[in-house]
């Protein structure tokens, strides 16, 4: 019969983000298949293991690492797995999301919604590996990116926070529109998409915006934020793997475990083309604001104050497709959203997306995407017992 470890955890589960919670799931899946785990979490396991035992009192961690922490762990001999890329700790194995691959992401999605302009939105540089691939893939298309370093005590207190809001509206007014930009937390693209409302920048027709994690209760407020799932669960199974490997002898890795980020899930935040047509630009902010409606061609026509044959030669010229097309593009992206995101009943859903009923849905879903609303929802509906 397999010896059971005592494997002490400590993650910071009192903050309510993925990078806390998502990691905690992953070690708690690993723990559950391999059996012979007896968890502890013990948050300040940097004191648990300061007095000198006779025997160490775990036979692994997997932590937040401190340095005091890491000090304790080699000088006990147990084997001690860090999940925190900004950690001052050096000289211990490391596993944690590849950053600069999400940066990438979002850099790629954006290039190929056509914007031209970008920002980058983040703490200090230092701190960011998310800002240097984002930077890395634009420069590599042949763009620049503006940055606004977001202050570390902005939330201590309200003169902290108003002078964060006073520098955030400063570099909105910088912009050239349209623009892209990418966010390092989806907090703070909440936050930026809050004063975007305020100063009359139109989300995403105007600025586009990537949030990162994922985190749904942020992400889903209006207007939804486009975000990268980075796949925090992923990184707690693969520490929980390399520790037990390590409690069975094998040799700690020298290099980081860089475990990529799962995927970019799109929302309404980034839900534009940017286009320098501006009839163009200004039927596809009302088709993007409306399309939820039972709007038709006309209907954007008048709004835009021309005639449809002038509104479908523009878009023909300038996108490569009709104005219906655009309309059921993104009807179809809303369905997907909801597919993924909610529960929500089909034929409830085609009424919320503008199709009137689920016959017509089904078909211009099946059309465009190849595949059936209920086989897509089935294929990308997350699950979060699965790795």
């Amino acid at each position: 019969m397999a010896k059971h470890k005592h494997v002490v955890i400590m993650l910071d589960l009192m903050w309510p983000y993925k990078r806390h919670h998502g990691v905690f799931a992953g070690t708690q899946e690993y723990a559950r298949r391999c059996k012979t785990w007896d968890c502890t979490i013990v948050e300040y396991a940097d004191k648990l293991l300061e007095p000198t035992y006779d025997e160490p009192p775990c036979d692994g961690i997997i932590a937040r690492a401190t340095p005091q922490l890491a000090a304790d762990a080699r000088r006990l001999n147990i084997p001690l797995v860090n999940v925190w890329s900004h950690s001052l700790v050096s000289d211990v194995p490391l596993v944690t999301p590849n950053y600069d691959s999400a940066g990438r992401m979002a850099a790629e999605h954006l290039v190929a919604r056509g914007f031209r302009n970008f920002g980058f939105m983040g703490y200090s540089c230092k701190r960011e590996p998310q800002r240097k691939g984002f930077t890395k893939a634009l420069a590599q298309a042949g763009f620049s990116h503006s940055t606004f370093v977001v202050p570390s005590n902005y939330g201590h207190g309200s003169v902290a926070w108003n002078k964060f809001l006073t520098q955030m509206n400063e570099w909105i007014d910088s912009w050239p529109l349209p623009i892209g930009i990418c966010v390092s937390y989806d907090l703070l693209a909440r936050y930026l998409a809050c004063a975007c409302r305020q100063k009359g920048v139109s989300i995403p027709n105007d600025a586009a915006l990537v949030g990162s994690h994922n985190e749904t209760v942020i992400c889903l407020a209006e207007p939804n934020l486009t975000s990268i799932e980075i796949g925090y669960e992923r990184v707690g199974y693969r520490a929980a793997e390399l520790l037990d490997q390590m409690m069975d002898g094998a040799p700690a890795p020298t290099e980081p475990i860089l475990v990529e980020p799962t995927n970019l899930i799109p929302r309404q935040s980034s839900d534009a083309l940017a286009v320098e047509d501006p009839l163009v630009a200004q039927a596809l902010r009302y088709t993007s604001e409306n399309s939820h409606k039972m709007i038709r061609v006309n209907d954007i026509a008048n709004a835009v104050h021309v005639n449809r044959r002038t509104l479908e030669r523009r878009f023909r010229s300038v996108l490569g497709r009709s104005v219906t097309d655009e309309i059921m593009r993104l009807r179809v992206e809303r369905v997907k959203r909801l597919l993924v995101e909610t529960k929500t009943p089909l034929k409830i859903m085609a009424i919320e997306a503008g199709f009137g009923d689920g016959a017509h849905m089904l078909a211009i879903f099946k059309r465009i995407e190849g595949t059936t609303p209920s086989a897509y929802r089935r294929e990308h509906r997350r699950d979060d017992n699965k790795l």
